[in-house]
């Protein structure tokens, strides 16, 4: 798997617009730093069905305590997030 910024956050954009598709909406205008749960794209429902995709994909296990809008808000956050904790930001 490609960790590289650009490539985790055309993952999470591909994952998200998967999702609203099916709610309807076309997230294919979201930009990396838009909020997530702010845009309006997904539901609560979404929003955790996303955080078990990004978990499943990028084989880790968000504790409690990360699970938080720095942390997970935006695609490059949730990118940000995956390269920390893989050691390589």
């Amino acid at each position: 798997m490609n960790l590289a910024p650009e490539s985790i956050i055309d993952d999470i954009k591909a994952q998200v617009v998967r999702i609203a598709q099916r709610l309807d909406c076309d997230a294919g205008e979201l930009q990396s730093d838009e909020l997530i749960p702010a845009s309006g794209f997904i539901d609560s429902a979404g929003l955790l069905e996303l955080i078990a995709w990004f978990e499943a994909a990028y084989d880790l296990s968000i504790p409690p305590p990360d699970l938080t809008i720095d942390n997970l808000g935006t695609m490059k956050a949730m990118a940000d997030y995956v390269r920390r904790r893989k050691g390589l930001a």
